[in-house]
């Protein structure tokens, strides 16, 4: 059972926005989903959440010169070495 901290309470906006939508809207979307309405809400915060949150841990920033350096001989090594057989490009 949900507490009173687990729940939010929503307010529709009176028309359709960029910024909210109506009960009406939240209605037909449930229906064409065929899925509560609460569902819906869900679904939609879940797509926000998506594409605004970072999905991985933020690092540590640039790399400093020194790092770069080691990071630039040891791709050196595993770069294949000798003449070039052939050549491809998706755009001639």
């Amino acid at each position: 059972m949900a507490t009173a901290k687990d729940s939010l309470l929503l307010k529709f906006r009176p028309t359709d926005s960029a910024l909210g939508v109506t009960r009406k809207t939240v209605k037909s979307m449930a229906t064409r989903l065929g899925v509560p309405e609460t569902q819906v809400v869900h679904l939609a915060l879940a797509r926000l959440a998506e594409e605004t949150l970072a999905s991985y841990a933020a690092d540590s920033g640039p790399l400093n010169a020194r790092q770069l350096t080691a990071v630039k001989a040891d791709a050196a090594k595993h770069l294949p070495k000798g003449k070039l057989q052939s050549e491809e490009s998706l755009f001639p």
